[in-house]
């Protein structure tokens, strides 16, 4: 790496007229490597050092700007220009979360944001005649990107150890693990790798191996993986020799199938080795570099040479046009532009509540309880609408299809409560009615920052839904801002499935992606813009409405009774049998040998009395 200048050096460059001083960050889960370059002088280093861990989940909140502003602290020029790439970001969401940061810290400076895979690729020399890269690493993790020079990109593998990984030193590790303990069964003879194992963790006997497996961390476990490669090279261990084997066939196939994907098979493709495993192992690294050419001749296989922060540098010095975030085939389109969430009458101020800190609990409790009761009136100037979207429901359930709810925060949530309360209420599919939340599970009880304006993120689960025309997709948001909603009716649009908002601001009647709006007007909320109060409510209302009038327009209900039940404690037990009673007219003790019986399905104990709907 290059030097660092003295400080008459650093003097003359820092007031050169043709000086452009670039910082290059790169954030990774154990430290983050900071790199300022000035880039009129053939990109003198000017600083270089390290910082705290930098995968940006790991950097909830506040955390981030706190992380930017050390290493501003620690810089003795200010930068013109910023490249950044960061572990954990891999979405339109968590770029925009990035990019906001840096503005607070470093305003007016621009900064181009792309994740730790981006920056190692625009850290190798990307040869002339190759029409694609692909970065192959393999650290304690492993994964593949490839990219065109059009700024196509596409990622590979990946996705954590337990589910992904392939031919990572936590695969190498896991493989060695379950290996000796296999062959120890076998021959009731623990391997001579095994030993190395035990010797490596300090460990006394093979059964020790139990305890820590379950709460070593990935970290922890990848560890191990020296011990094999050490195994391999010394003696030739034919275990650990296997296992290498294995994990370099699984890195040349990701490989490989990686760049399937961005070149055709005529074009020339630049491989870049990166990370540990690869960099620290050259008999290794040849065996994967043989396997790569083998299954895409012509290639070129290069090592990584300088950090990759480099790339970072690049980036900065680049700017936007060098880095392009790809979307899948069918997304190129914008979403069309709508009302900003300022025009929602969620977002206004109620003129009674201007001074609700100050009232008297009395007066707060009457005045928001008097705003609730507006709310069913409101919702029954939507009952045309309400109806139309109930039968197209009780169509998809007739015709095989499902009610997918999407949502963002307090919608998101209602979605997938409404959702999860169908399978006891109504002894339905689980997979009949879904809730879709923006940022997934954590999201149910935690906030993800940036989860619902990630468009694309929406458009990637209603594919990975396996949506189709046969289904009816209902939007949920308070204001009918979030873009998550709307990636997910966009992508729902397309496929032919029905598509329905359930908003709280009549500004989106007419919108060309909706076949159904349902959207009461609210008003204000009690306190300015907290749509978890009216607007929440008014949502579980008519989410209440569909389920259960089109499950009980789907024959799930008789009368007013649940004969589709799913009694599943005891509560719902001694419901069934008050049901089966009421139903029939037998007495308790009828009812429950019925439903015994019948395995506790209210329906089948009401037919076996003689009584069906």
């Amino acid at each position: 790496m290059d030097t660092a200048l003295s400080p008459v050096e650093f003097q003359a460059i820092v007031e050169g007229k043709n000086s452009m001083i670039l910082l290059g960050i790169e954030g990774g889960g154990t430290r983050t490597a900071i790199l300022l370059v000035d880039g009129g002088a053939g990109n003198a280093v000017l600083a270089d050092f390290s910082a705290g861990p930098g995968n940006l989940h790991l950097l909830p909140g506040e955390a981030l700007d706190a992380h930017f502003r050390e290493i501003r602290e620690r810089l003795p020029v200010a930068p013109e220009r910023i490249g950044i790439g960061m572990a954990g970001v891999r979405s339109e969401g968590d770029r925009a979360r990035v990019a906001a940061a840096l503005a607070r810290v470093w305003p007016s400076v621009p900064a181009t944001v792309g994740d730790d895979l981006v920056i190692a690729l625009e850290a190798a020399e990307w040869s002339a005649d190759c029409d694609a890269q692909v970065l192959l690493l393999s650290g304690t993790g492993s994964c593949c990107l490839g990219r065109r020079r059009d700024g196509t990109t596409v990622k590979v593998g990946g996705r954590g150890h337990v589910i992904g990984d392939r031919g990572s030193a936590s695969d190498i590790a896991l493989h060695a693990l379950r290996s000796v303990v296999t062959i120890s069964d076998i021959d009731d003879d623990w391997p001579a790798l095994g030993a190395d194992l035990l010797n490596f963790l300090q460990m006394n006997e093979p059964e020790s191996l139990i305890e820590w497996s379950m709460a070593a961390s990935k970290t922890e476990l990848a560890g191990l993986a020296r011990v094999v490669f050490e195994a391999a090279t010394t003696r030739g261990d034919e275990i650990a020799l296997a296992i290498l084997r294995r994990a370099a066939e699984r890195l040349s196939k990701d490989a490989v199938h990686c760049a399937a994907r961005v070149a055709k098979r005529n074009e020339k493709v630049q491989f870049v080795l990166n990370g540990s495993v690869l960099l620290k192992n050259p008999a290794f690294a040849a065996d994967v570099t043989a396997r790569i050419l083998a299954g895409r001749p012509g290639s070129v296989v290069v090592r990584l040479e300088r950090p990759a922060v480099w790339g970072a540098v690049a980036l900065a010095g680049a700017g936007e046009a060098r880095l392009k975030v790809t979307r899948p085939p069918g997304t190129e389109r914008d979403l069309p532009q709508w009302r900003p969430v300022s025009a929602s009458p969620t977002e206004g101020r109620h003129p009674k509540s201007t001074h609700f800190s100050e009232m008297p609990l009395a007066d707060a409790i009457r005045l928001m309880l008097e705003e609730d009761e507006t709310l069913p009136g409101k919702i029954l100037a939507e009952s045309e609408r309400i109806e139309w979207t109930v039968r197209r429901v009780v169509r998809a359930f007739a015709e095989g299809g499902r009610l997918l709810y999407c949502g963002a925060g307090t919608s998101g949530r209602l979605g997938v409560l409404d959702a999860s309360e169908c399978p006891p209420t109504f002894r339905s599919p689980a997979n009949l009615v879904q809730g879709i939340i923006a940022g997934g599970r954590t999201a149910l009880w935690s906030a993800v920052e940036g989860a619902e304006d990630d468009g694309e993120a929406g458009r990637r689960a209603i594919r990975s839904r396996h949506v189709t025309a046969a289904d009816v997709v209902v939007g949920i948001s308070a204001s009918g801002h979030a873009p998550f909603i709307w990636g997910c009716l966009a992508e729902a649009k397309e496929r032919g499935a029905a598509t329905v908002l359930v908003c709280c601001n009549p500004g989106y009647r007419d919108h060309p992606l909706l076949d159904q709006s349902i959207l009461p007007d609210t008003g204000p909320e009690i306190l300015t813009g907290s749509t978890r109060l009216k607007s929440g409510t008014a949502t579980k209302l008519v989410l209440n409405l569909i389920t259960t009038l089109a499950m009980t327009h789907s024959g799930k209900v008789i009368g007013n009774l649940m004969v589709d039940l799913n009694p599943s404690n005891t509560k719902l037990r001694g419901r069934a049998v008050r049901i089966v009673r009421e139903f029939t007219g037998t007495d308790e003790e009828a009812a429950l040998a019925a439903l015994e019986a019948a395995g506790w399905v209210v329906r089948e104990a009401c037919e076996a009395l003689g009584k069906t709907g």
